[in-house]
């Protein structure tokens, strides 16, 4: 009987543990918060402009207003999606980023957007991901590019940029 009760015991303390282990993974990710800053080219070099390098390995110069026209702020949803070669990440904004985003792509055919996203736990998970030409109006507030880094960090990417989304939203609604 002793035996049966030290088994059962075990046993109990067994999923007990693996419930806290769980659990804390399931926080962990919900905490998760990331950066993203969407900057348009800029025609000048002055005090309000910065040059940027992307991608790291055929780095390419581009200057670039130091203000963001767009921010994670302003997302309603992210998401990683499959294209020819790879991937891409695709972000929906929200009705006032939208206008924002159509305006800039509407008056400015030719110039480069550069997104800077940061995720992950230390500060240095942060970069300069891509500097996409626009070529047209974009009007349905739906940002997609190919990011210079792995899945696995774009997963990290968007998981923060949703759990952003979903506080904004939340804080929308109070």
């Amino acid at each position: 009987m002793k035996a049966f009760e030290l088994r059962y015991n075990l046993f109990l303390a067994l999923i007990m543990g693996m419930a806290l282990i769980c659990g804390c993974q399931t926080d962990k990710k919900d905490k998760e918060v990331s950066v993203l800053r969407v900057h348009m080219e800029s025609p000048v070099i002055n005090d309000l402009t910065q040059t940027i390098s992307v991608p790291r390995d055929d780095p390419v110069a581009v200057v670039i207003s130091k203000d963001a026209v767009l921010t994670e702020s302003s997302i309603i949803a992210a998401k990683v999606i499959n294209s020819p070669g790879g991937f891409a990440i695709q972000i929906q904004l929200d009705e006032n980023s939208t206008w924002i985003l159509e305006e800039y792509t509407a008056s400015n055919p030719g110039r480069h957007f550069a997104i800077y996203g940061q995720w992950g736990e230390k500060g240095s998970d942060g970069r300069w991901l891509a500097a996409p030409l626009i070529v047209h109006r974009i009007a349905n507030g739906i940002l997609s590019f190919t990011p210079d880094m792995t899945r696995e960090e774009a997963d990290r990417l968007v998981l923060g940029l949703n759990n952003v989304a979903k506080k904004n939203i939340k804080g929308q609604s109070k």
